[in-house]
């Protein structure tokens, strides 16, 4: 028997439309909500993500705007712009397109954000805001999983979660996400990576898999447990090719599981309008 399928789209369309009448709110109060973005270099992956996420800025009605920088910017060149959105009155949240050129630190740009401006929910401020269980905005890709889960009914509370991968903006964030006393979370949850040996003795042991790695097809029906939720959220591209974390043969195993193509990806999108729009709220009050 083939697995319950989570498509994201229909998430992704519930937080949209419990945005709308926050962003009507705002207007209404003399507030547009506005969403910045920076793009280092000719990427086409990444000017068609920065690209999309624009066209959804606009249909929102969202003021902001787009810096483009050239391949070969600085890294002053870059503070310099992420400096300037930091003093736009006009701009509630910032989108540093990533990955940025190899030359460039992303680290020290997502450090010179403004914190409260940080669209991703990367910033090392939010992070340690998130293990506190403290107000700000949440990693976009962990958010998107929770909002997930929560919208398919899945108990996670109590449950065995394992977390496959450790990465700074999935595994970690979201491993603490779904452990913090919230709706959603409240889980007892393992992170384990591909340094475990036996890794799959910890998914095989697990009531919902989360694949967070990065390594294509890396979770393969003999790691998880017959009727177990399977959450693909670990991607590699291959030129224009999506290689999830997720062997499709787990189809026929699992009985939850999100999509090869469609899960996480439009929550991750969903969570980034969340985040601008909890900005702008943020901002608004003061």
């Amino acid at each position: 028997m083939s697995a319950v399928l989570m498509p994201g789209k229909p998430v992704a369309d519930a937080v949209f439309a419990d945005l709308e009448p926050r962003i009507a709110a705002l207007r209404g109060a003399g507030h547009n909500p506005g969403l910045g973005t920076i793009l280092v270099g000719e990427d086409s992956a990444s000017a068609g993500y920065i690209r999309m996420k624009q066209e959804m800025a606009a249909s929102l009605g969202f003021g902001g705007r787009h810096v483009q920088l050239p391949g070969d910017a600085s890294q002053a060149d870059l503070l310099a712009a992420i400096r300037d959105f930091n003093a736009d009155a006009t701009v509630d949240a910032v989108l540093i397109q990533h990955p940025i050129p190899a030359h460039l630190d992303y680290e020290a740009a997502l450090a010179e954000l403004d914190p409260d401006k940080d669209a991703d929910g990367a910033h090392p401020f939010n992070m340690g805001r998130l293990a506190l269980g403290m107000e700000g905005p949440l990693p976009c890709t962990p958010a998107g999983i929770e909002a997930l889960l929560l919208h398919y009914g899945i108990p996670v509370a109590g449950r065995h979660v394992v977390v496959l991968g450790r990465g700074f903006t999935l595994g970690r964030p979201l491993s603490m996400l779904l452990s913090l006393k919230r709706p959603g979370g409240n889980a007892a949850v393992t992170v384990v990576h591909t340094g475990v040996a036996n890794w799959g003795d910890y998914t095989r042991a697990a009531e919902i898999v989360i694949a967070a790695a990065g390594v294509p097809g890396i979770l393969k029906p003999e790691h998880i447990t017959p009727g177990s939720v399977v959450v693909g959220g670990g991607v590699r591209y291959e030129g224009r090719r999506l290689l999830p974390d997720v062997d499709e043969a787990c189809n026929e195993v699992a009985g939850w599981i999100t999509p090869r193509i469609g899960g996480v990806g439009p929550t991750t999108i969903a969570m980034l309008f969340r985040n601008t729009v909890e900005a702008a709220e943020r901002r608004a009050r003061r």
